[in-house]
């Protein structure tokens, strides 16, 4: 295709998407008008555009039967309830842990009886294990929320 016949072509499509849209004015109307008369491939394609702006704004949704609502909102309401019991468990655990955590710190940094690579160590294990748990549970909670076959049943 020439460069003309490409800017021809795009022109031709603008005005169509124009007219469907209702915004040409006089002038772009016999434009149009001309070109998709020299053109039957483009008259036949902005003829189907037509039907398909047609049927998409005259479309409507079905409503869905009164069941169908009701399990819904009992569904929602389950979420929610859950949502603010799951976030209550995780904000008190955290509490819970951060205490202990705090008081097994400074049980071990107190206790003399105790080698410092110990203690050392003993840090180190519980750092690692954190980070390893956060990850794999920051990576699930992720997975989760995104995982594109998480309603095919095998």
């Amino acid at each position: 295709m020439s460069k003309r016949h490409d800017a021809h072509s795009e022109r031709a499509h603008a005005l169509m998407m124009a007219a469907l849209d209702g915004e040409l004015t006089a002038q772009d109307h016999d434009e149009l008008e001309r070109m998709l008369s020299g053109d039957a491939d483009l008259s036949a394609e902005f003829e189907r555009l037509k039907n398909v702006k047609e049927v998409t704004t005259t479309m409507t949704f079905r409503e869905p039967p009164e069941e169908v609502w009701e399990t819904y909102w009992e569904k929602v309401y389950n979420r929610s309830e859950r949502a603010v019991a799951w976030t209550l468990i995780s904000a008190g655990l955290a509490i819970l842990y951060g205490w202990g955590c705090w008081h097994a710190v400074h049980s071990i940094l107190a206790n003399t009886g105790i080698p410092w690579f110990i203690k050392f160590a003993i840090f180190a294990a519980a750092t690692g294990g954190g980070i390893l748990f956060i990850s794999v549970a920051r990576e699930k909670w992720f997975t989760r929320k995104r995982d594109t076959y998480k309603g095919v049943l095998r």
